[in-house]
């Protein structure tokens, strides 16, 4: 299995065959624009298997007349569990998908939501991006919602992880992680399991990578409360220190919809802790993390995440210098 530290710093050719793996239930309001910008790419997908994950709208129609359309698109159908499931349900249908595919015949996999709107040169941005930097293992763009005058306000995300509706990795560092944990917040915990492993991970705003969110994030099962309440438990499942989480309430309580984002996380996490829920049980991760989150609240997420890649790089160096290279 290929780590950072085994990748050599000299220049290879660049290759850019990418697939896209899209876990999808019940789309038919959002499908149609993410499907028109995703193939009007300036480097389209080398592979777009997207999940249908028992869709029971106009969804499959759609789905069925792009598939025709272009070769790249793969339809993968399964059977209606009766509800959307996020969380672990979107990872087991984004499994479904990755069993389609030959990892050594891409370069590059993410996980790619279909309530999206690209600008056109959004995956060339994100692999020049990649070919520049061989410490890069996971990138995405940031989030934005187009308000009532049109107007595009940015998601308010962390800049230390690539955002969950499009995870962009090179392939040696998705395996290198092992893959997504198949739980709530696996969209954090992968960033964090990257910089363990000397891979940088995260999320920019430049023109090129901002993308519309066509639905608010946190809104996709039953109502923005309950997604809430599910970022709050899955921070107590990722290892989140109560301090952390009370830190991050406090914050979210200045985004739409305004306090109501900040008193669901901290009742999730509450409630989480009360009824003695699992949490992800890796000692080593456990220790790196909340170190992680101790020294961003002191210094901020952004420098934290510099200082950690600076780590990185220097760490590199040195590990290489020791063996002669």
């Amino acid at each position: 299995m290929t780590s950072a530290s085994d990748i050599s710093e000299s220049p290879a050719p660049a290759r850019r065959r990418y697939c896209l793996i899209s876990p999808c239930r019940n789309e038919a309001e959002y499908v149609r624009t993410t499907l028109e910008t995703t193939t009007q790419q300036t480097v389209p997908p080398h592979l777009w298997i997207i999940v249908d994950d028992g869709s029971t709208d106009e969804t499959p129609e759609i789905l069925a007349e792009y598939e025709a359309k272009y070769d790249y698109i793969k339809i993968v159908r399964r059977e209606d569990r009766g509800r959307r499931s996020v969380g672990p349900g979107v990872i087991e249908a984004f499994y479904d998908g990755l069993d389609h595919v030959d990892l050594q015949s891409v370069d590059y996999i993410c996980k790619f939501d279909t309530d999206l709107e690209l600008p056109p040169r959004y995956f060339e941005r994100l692999m020049e991006i990649m070919e520049a930097d061989p410490y890069q293992g996971n990138i995405s763009g940031k989030l934005h919602l187009r308000l009532p005058d049109r107007r595009l306000e940015q998601e308010r995300t962390g800049d230390e992880n690539a955002v969950g509706p499009t995870k962009f990795y090179r392939v040696e560092c998705f395996e290198d992680i092992g893959g997504f944990v198949r739980e709530v917040s696996w969209d954090g915990i992968d960033g964090h399991l990257c910089r363990m492993k000397g891979w940088l991970a995260e999320s920019r705003d430049e023109p090129d990578l901002r993308v519309v969110h066509l639905r608010q994030m946190g809104s996709s099962q039953q109502s923005l409360w309950v997604g809430r309440v599910r970022w709050g438990r899955g921070k107590y499942f990722m290892g989140s220190a109560w301090y952390y989480v009370l830190a991050l309430s406090i914050y979210r309580m200045f985004e739409r919809p305004f306090v109501m984002s900040g008193v669901g996380i901290a009742w999730g996490y509450v409630k989480a802790m009360w009824a003695g829920h699992a949490r992800y049980e890796n000692p080593a991760y456990r220790k790196f993390f909340r170190a992680y989150e101790r020294e961003s609240l002191f210094l901020g997420k952004r420098r934290t995440m510099n200082r950690y890649h600076d780590r990185i790089r220097t760490e590199f160096h040195r590990a290489r210098a020791g063996a002669g290279l």
